[in-house]
């Protein structure tokens, strides 16, 4: 790597961005680092016309450092397809960085925008967000946001469920798991900051005014997607509310809430419904403590991200929410086990 940078007249530094098909290095640049590759043998010209054709792009995933299960399932599925790519795939690399914290996440995307073509993200509707979004799009980095949207020119595509439908869908599944019965029924979020959470609520409060006005609704407890506040909460809601019926959370770390749940005697009374199929989950499900999990499949996530990405900028238009797939105790995908 040092006679061929010598020979083409580059830093190191740029031979190894060359033969990596990394950003930044000028059409020009690349041809004379190729040719002089294969002046020197390193490489035969069919070599250097695969690697002088179009470079697929660096992709980032930018995800919430925690406890979530959903997001940690969504991570390891990311870096096995960065483990198992071809040369010819999109480099691809999975970041986690502090949960809740717009600050943060927006140097983030400030710091992965120098080497990344696209970066996929889920996204905290803040200012700080907003405008650090608008600065690297503004420079030539393709965003779509993932499980939680930021409305924004900035970013081109969101990769989801319909949110609201989500919160409307556990609506009405524990108001007819609830059937008769009156009593209250409580939220438990990660963050409002998340608008994927500010907006399942909405649908959920929505739908529950509007078709069960026996369930009193007594107010939305965030838990920061952490198993030991969502315990907390929960113990906290049992003692508040006798005539507790139904629990809905929004975010993720249901473990908490059903510990608290079984530590109380409540698990049979109590409907429980949740997002994310994870393995605390699946047993939630299975021993009856959850009686349904709403979930958004993590590949099919994954995947649509990556496609958006291999398509030139606006090529694919608006796309369909994705598919949201309602799991109970009888019908676990085998995929999960």
């Amino acid at each position: 790597m040092a006679d061929l940078a010598e020979a083409a007249g580059v830093s190191l530094a740029t031979v190894d961005r060359v033969l990596n098909r990394r950003k930044g290095v000028k059409d020009r640049t690349v041809a004379r680092v190729l040719a002089a590759a294969v002046e020197l043998g390193y490489m035969s010209a069919e070599e250097r016309e695969k690697l002088g054709g179009q470079r697929p792009p660096n992709v980032a995933f930018l995800l919430p450092m925690g406890s979530n299960p959903y997001l940690r399932l969504l991570g390891d599925k990311v870096r096995g397809v960065a483990d198992t790519q071809t040369r010819d795939a999109s480099p691809l690399r999975c970041f986690f960085i502090e949960s809740f914290d717009a600050g943060a996440l927006a140097a983030a995307l400030r710091h992965h925008a120098r080497w990344a073509d696209g970066i996929a993200f889920m996204a905290i509707d803040h200012p700080l967000v907003r405008e650090a979004a608008e600065e690297v799009s503004a420079a030539g980095t393709r965003l779509v946001t993932i499980v939680s949207d930021l409305p924004h020119p900035a970013r081109e595509a969101y990769v989801g469920l319909d949110n609201q439908a989500a919160g409307r869908t556990a609506a009405l599944l524990l108001g007819r798991f609830c059937g008769a019965r009156e009593g209250s029924v409580a939220l438990v979020a990660g963050s409002r900051t998340y608008r994927a959470h500010a907006e399942r609520e909405m649908g959920f409060l929505g739908l529950l005014e509007e078709a069960y006005p026996d369930l009193r609704i007594v107010g939305m407890r965030e838990g920061h997607d952490d198993r030991n506040e969502n315990y907390n909460h929960t113990r906290s809601l049992l003692e508040q509310n006798p005539d507790l019926v139904g629990i809905y959370n929004v975010g993720g770390s249901s473990d908490g809430i059903a510990r608290a749940l079984a530590e109380q005697g409540a698990g049979d009374r109590v409907v429980f419904i949740g997002h994310g199929l994870t393995a605390d989950t699946r047993r939630l499900l299975i021993e009856g403590t959850m009686d349904a999990v709403i979930n958004s499949d993590p590949d099919q996530v994954i995947g649509e991200t990556l496609a958006r990405f291999a398509q030139p900028a606006g090529a694919a238009g608006l796309r369909p929410p994705l598919k949201m797939d309602l799991i109970f105790r009888e019908n676990i995908p085998s995929q999960y086990l």
